[in-house]
Formats: C-alpha cells, structure tokens, sequence
C-alpha cells in the first residue's frame, strides 16, 4: 500500500478553518436507516454500525428528520444497547427542515424554520435521541428563504457555548449563502453538504466546490453513485459511463465499477468526503477499495466525458 495514501479516517483540517476534526474520509448517510422495516430495529442497526466501524468509517451524518423523525432515536438505541464508546465515532446531524409529520403534530405545513428557537429545540431532541450529550457538527439541512443569517450565529454561538455543538457547517448552501452565513460568524463554517456524482456535477461549475477549497471546508457529497440510479437507469447517459467505468475497472484491476466511481470523486482537489447510504458490508468495501486507485489525470477527464456526452475542452 502506498504510504501516503489517505486513510478511511485521516483528515485534517486546513489552518483556515482553525480547527481539527477527525472525520472518516467516508461517511456512513442515516438517511436509510428506517426504509425497510425488518432493519429498523436496535440490532439490525447495530450490525451497520460495526460494519462500518470495522472498514474504518467512524462519522456517521444523521438528520433530525431522516425516517420520518425516527432514525436518530433507532441509531441511539443501537448505539446505547450494543455500547459503541461515544469517543470512538463523530456524530453530524441536520436540521432547519420542518415535515408535516406524526411525529410532529405542531408542524401545519413542509417549510422551513433557522430560527434561534427552532435550531436549539431541534439540537436538544437530536441529543435526546443519539443519546449523547454533543455534535461534533450540526448543519442547517437546507437554505431558508427567511434565513436571518445573524440569529443563527447567534443559535450557533449559545450552543457551542453550551457544549452541545463543537462545530457548524451547511447542506446545499450555494456559494453567497455560505459567505453571508460565514459573515456573521466568529468561528469557520467547516462544511458544505452537496450532492455530486456522476449523473450531479453541478457543484463543479457553480462555485460550491471552488468555495470548498477556497475557505477549507469538508465537501460532503452526498448520492455519490447518484442514488444508485448508475446500477439501474438505462438510459444512454448512464450506459455510456458504465462502459466507461467498466474499462476502467479493468484497467485498475478492481472487481466493482462503483470503486472507480467513488475515486473520481476522490480525486478532486476539494477532498469530497463521500457520504455513503449503505450498510452493506460489499457496497462499504468496494467504496473504501477507492482510496487504492491512483485514477491518472487522462482517465478522471475519459469519465468526465462520458457522462457529459462530449469533450470537456
């Protein structure tokens, strides 16, 4: 192995964020926790979280409403009943979303709400429900249309003041929501969660990933494979890059296309951190087996190409 490859959990921070996180480079996604009912329960869970701790994944992205405003209390459960130490993982939640859900009868619409009340309620249930007394990071899931950036510095100043957040970032900020957010802040924002793929490369050409580099912000990318739509879609597009990804394959001597996939992404000079929706114990490895694949700078543009359907210069 080469000795100066990244690991599945180093990282550190660029001096300009002023802080230190140990961050897996892979992130387990929360999201799907709750979709199949004979999972959604303590041991099932449990199981996805050694899994991933045994591939050396250790940050774990939750959202206060993943699973209809119950995965973070089944993730505590399992957490709690198969005692995973709290110092071994890093644990990011999301909130600022609002569902008109059981779960909470007092919400009369799907809308948006950062504000000063809403934020801290929402990192005090979070706590509740991971059974842990902090974040490592909290994110606001989703810009606000009536985001007073400078209440939610001051949200984010009385919970770090608190303990309860030891850092804060966003999730599909675009690039001037971040700067005016950053502005009322005396502490970095460390993170921008935003979907990129192979099938989303947006985010290349809009100034999310450009900000990324620019600030030293973790990109967090989340439907890395695109929501697995580069296993089913059958559409010219996504044959194409298959292929493509196929040869590549081959020519990396890796069993799975999906490897070569995850170190294109890997390969960008923002340091996208993956974040994976999968407990599979296959689908893990076939993503850490990237951090292996020295892709060359001709292929990275080859996969380019195939997903744009033309060349890129």
């Amino acid at each position: 192995m080469n000795p100066t490859k990244p690991s599945a959990t180093d990282f550190k921070q660029s001096s300009k964020t002023k802080s230190s996180l140990n961050f897996s480079r892979f992130i387990f996604g929360a999201w799907r926790l709750c979709d199949i009912p004979e999972e959604a329960n303590p041991q099932a869970v449990a199981r996805k979280i050694s899994a991933a701790l045994e591939h050396g994944i250790t940050t774990f992205d939750h959202a206060d409403i993943y699973g209809d405003y119950q995965c973070e209390e089944m993730f505590g459960r399992a957490s709690s009943f198969h005692n995973i130490a709290r110092d071994r993982i890093q644990l990011i939640s999301k909130c600022g979303i609002k569902l008109h859900s059981k779960m909470r009868p007092s919400h009369s619409l799907k809308s948006y709400d950062t504000t000063a009340t809403h934020l801290i309620s929402s990192v005090e249930n979070s706590l509740k429900m991971l059974k842990t007394d902090y974040l490592d990071a909290l994110l606001i899931h989703r810009p606000d249309p009536l985001m007073d950036a400078e209440e939610m510095a001051g949200a984010f100043s009385t919970l770090k003041k608190q303990g309860k957040v030891l850092n804060f970032g966003v999730s599909n900020f675009m690039p001037s929501q971040v700067s005016l957010l950053q502005s009322k802040m005396s502490d970095p924002l460390i993170s921008n969660q935003i979907e990129v793929s192979l099938l989303q490369t947006e985010s290349f050409y809009n100034g999310q990933l450009d900000q990324c580099q620019e600030m030293g912000m973790i990109p967090m990318g989340w439907s890395p494979l695109a929501g697995g739509r580069l296993f089913v879609q059958t559409d010219v597009r996504t044959q194409r890059l298959r292929e493509t990804l196929m040869a590549m394959a081959a020519k990396y001597k890796v069993p799975s296309f999906e490897t070569i996939a995850f170190a294109w992404l890997l390969k960008h000079p923002a340091k996208i951190f993956p974040v994976l929706g999968t407990g599979k114990t296959n689908r893990i490895e076939a993503a850490i087996a990237s951090l292996d694949v020295p892709l060359e700078r001709d292929d990275w543009y080859q996969i380019l190409k195939a997903s744009v359907g033309h060349d890129v210069a």
